[in-house]
């Protein structure tokens, strides 16, 4: 008997996608990201540097080819009428990148990043336990805050996935594109993708109700629409994830303030301070324990009755205070984080000063000295 497998194999390598061979010189080098630009070779970002490959300077003619290739029809129509996409790519059935083609310059450029397929435990993250707790409410609006980058989307697949394995009720999540693959455990996930589940945002959020959600995560807070649709289903008893591109939670409340109108503010301040439930805020740093690349270092508040009060009042500002003074209660200040992933042999101390909100306090830290005179 011939055995065909040879030929399956060999017919299946003829039909790949010839991009998929930057996506998998990705996952080899365990890169956290892909860029390819006219006039450059391929470009990988590993350990938060981009580097570039050994490969040819591609062409925009190339890379025009290799985009093409891996682009629906519909994907293709979408992207030559708006100039760039959002989508999920797949390779080998088991690596998943998110990925965005655009125009720059009147051509095209590419930037992926890799996502696990895999939904790791808070445990293997390194994020604080106070997570689960969180995850336990059954309402309020939950915001995962940080740059570009750093994790947030992992930390609230991994705080999904614990409710997932938890608690019997429906999770629903909107998403532009689907990163991570849910598989129903003692949940049932509804995953819906934008431009393929749904024409887009506003269309998801107005049916949303009628699709009776326990659990929902409407992805990036971009709009005054989506922020006052989350706050509407924290409100009627849902508890709801989002992400924001913020550094801290004082910023956060800013950021969503700003994307109302003047007079509309005051209202919304209000309705936030009622609905919030807590801000996780984080940003990833090189890790030199063996195995691990990146580390977070993690910021929590918890919206408590001192916390209402500050936003209510407009002095957000002050939010680090009530972080610093309530640690009892599951909060955790990013300098004492930094501080203590210093000591445990974790991060080097010149990537922690990079990081902190303010290098004297740090230093004031490192020396076991709090900034209300305590002692660490």
């Amino acid at each position: 008997m011939v055995d065909e497998h040879p030929i399956d194999d060999q017919a299946k390598l003829d039909h790949e996608p010839k991009l998929n061979r930057f996506f998998k010189a990705a996952v080899k080098t365990r890169a956290s990201d892909l860029h390819l630009k006219t006039g450059q070779p391929a470009k990988l970002r590993l350990f938060g540097e981009l580097k570039n490959t050994t490969g040819e300077i591609l062409t925009a003619e190339k890379i025009e080819e290799l985009v093409f290739e891996i682009l629906s029809p519909i994907q293709k129509k979408f992207f030559l009428e708006h100039g760039t996409i959002d989508f999920a790519h797949e390779i080998e059935g088991e690596h998943r990148f998110r990925t965005n083609v655009f125009r720059q310059r009147g051509m095209i450029s590419l930037a992926a990043r890799r996502v696990n397929t895999v939904i790791p435990p808070f445990e293997e993250l390194n994020l604080p336990s106070v997570l689960a707790d969180i995850c336990e409410s059954r309402q309020g609006l939950v915001l995962v805050v940080g740059p570009t980058g750093c994790g947030k989307t992992t930390t609230i697949a991994s705080m999904i996935d614990y409710i997932n394995r938890t608690r019997s009720c429906h999770i629903i999540t909107i998403e532009d594109p689907i990163e991570y693959l849910f598989k129903d455990a003692k949940a049932i996930v509804s995953q819906r993708e934008i431009g393929l589940d749904t024409r887009d945002f506003e269309e998801a959020l107005t049916y949303l109700m009628r699709q009776d959600p326990d659990v929902v995560f409407v992805g990036e807070m971009r709009d005054a629409r989506t922020v006052t649709a989350g706050m509407r289903a924290s409100e009627t008893g849902h508890l709801v994830f989002g992400t924001l591109h913020s550094a801290n939670a004082s910023q956060a409340v800013h950021r969503l303030l700003d994307l109302f109108p003047q007079n509309e503010r005051d209202l919304v301040r209000q309705t936030l301070s009622l609905a919030l439930r807590a801000v996780i805020s984080q940003v990833l740093l090189p890790c030199l324990k063996e195995g691990v690349d990146r580390i977070p270092a993690v910021e929590v508040l918890i919206n408590n009755a001192s916390a209402r009060k500050l936003i209510s009042d407009g002095r957000e500002g002050d939010l680090p205070s009530v972080i610093r003074t309530s640690q009892q209660e599951g909060m955790q200040d990013l300098t004492y984080n930094l501080c203590e992933l210093i000591k445990d042999g974790s991060i080097d101390p010149k990537d922690a000063f990079k990081y902190a909100p303010n290098k004297e306090e740090l230093k004031m830290a490192l020396k076991g000295i709090t900034t209300t005179g305590g002692i660490l």
